[in-house]
């Protein structure tokens, strides 16, 4: 008994021992300092003028930080456009696709493509696409749309942004959507049809309360990456016109990286990390409720 203990506790220490070891000096201690140094003021250089401040921080951003708040209702406003757009053009597009069409391999590629790109690429890549592109063919057609200032006006930068991130995302949760369809029983939608319930009532009360799971993952997956927005907000329009389009995500890497204010930037990024988890957490919880077995 004591030798099967053993051999056990040594196959459990070789197989999740490395795996907990770099999850320890990768995240949990990186976590765990960042935790203390939220309450310090520090320059992010020398460790020795690591001063505590206790409150300090938090008092200057609940009361003091304008910009921060600004940045906090952009990110709100952007991702509750975004994770709304994703994931119904994704569900449209795996209704779509979902069907024996002879090209949905073709559409599902691309489709999927735009989420194989990264995302400093894909925002230089758009970035010549609105200022050159778009111009160009509004130059050639004469349609005002194509005029607009995409990445030049508060309002036009912001629509860029979500116009981006729903075009990166969407094949991404297609394909989730697509495996969620692909493992519906047939037998019930097929008796549903034969009692005949139409489109709209099949969607209504067999297929959206299906493949709620999808739904439950794909929310997670949107309401984090819209929360977590970065890349797009570098490459793009860099918080700019102003600050007007500054995600938190980039207002916390300019006060640790630019302003070089690492104890303030790091209680920022604690606040930012507690409400997205709370805010996630709440969602996967509701969805979780609506979820019904097959």
């Amino acid at each position: 008994m004591r030798k099967k203990r053993v051999s056990e506790w040594l196959q459990q220490t070789i197989f999740v021992g490395p795996g907990f070891l770099f999850f320890t000096v990768i995240v949990l201690i990186p976590f765990v300092l960042g935790f203390y140094y939220s309450f310090t003021d520090w320059n992010g250089l020398d460790m020795d003028k690591a001063q505590w401040t206790g409150m300090d921080n938090l008092r200057k951003i609940f009361t003091n930080d304008e910009k921060f708040w600004d940045s906090l209702w952009f990110t709100l406003k952007f991702t509750v456009i975004t994770v709304i757009a994703t994931n119904v053009l994704a569900f449209l597009l795996a209704l779509v696709l979902a069907r024996p069409l002879k090209s949905r391999k073709i559409l599902r590629t691309v489709f999927f493509m735009p989420n194989v790109i990264g995302g400093i690429f894909l925002g230089f890549i758009w970035q010549f696409i609105f200022t050159k592109g778009f111009y160009t063919v509004g130059e050639k057609t004469g349609f005002s749309f194509f005029e607009l200032p995409w990445l030049g006006t508060p309002q036009t930068a912001f629509w860029g942004l979500i116009i981006v991130f729903v075009w990166q995302t969407a094949g991404y949760m297609m394909v989730i959507y697509i495996a969620a369809f692909a493992g519906l029983p047939k037998d019930l939608i097929e008796a549903a049809k034969i009692d005949g319930a139409g489109y709209g009532q099949l969607l209504r009360s067999i297929l959206v309360p299906m493949v709620m799971p999808a739904i439950t993952i794909c929310l997670f997956l949107t309401i984090s990456s819209a929360f977590k927005m970065f890349d797009l907000n570098l490459t793009l329009t860099k918080g700019g016109p102003g600050t007007s389009t500054q995600s938190l995500a980039y207002n916390i890497y300019t006060e640790a990286l630019i302003n070089n204010k690492y104890g303030l930037g790091t209680a920022k990024a604690m606040l930012f990390f507690f409400a997205v988890s709370l805010i996630t957490v709440t969602q996967v919880w509701l969805t979780k409720r609506k979820e019904v077995e097959a």
